[in-house]
């Protein structure tokens, strides 16, 4: 599923998420539990301000994001 993210570039210029558009709803990122790198993709494990987990893609191509996992707690 596409998704929108608002993120926070770090001193790095890495792009880390802090919120999550869910249709016309934004969710915060509460914490990033992991991250990891693919050849195309970077993936975010994360935990949310309405107590999901989340695992977002993002394609540095084309610069599109995805959610690929969610499971509310």
């Amino acid at each position: 599923m596409k998704i929108r993210v608002d993120c926070h570039a770090g001193y790095r210029g890495e792009e880390t998420p802090v919120a999550i558009w869910l249709g016309p709803r934004r969710v915060e990122v509460v914490e990033v539990l992991d991250r990891w790198l693919a050849p195309d993709h970077r993936y975010f494990k994360l935990r949310t301000s309405d107590r999901a987990v989340m695992i977002v893609r993002h394609d540095c191509r084309c610069w599109e994001w995805e959610l690929t996992f969610f499971r509310q707690m």
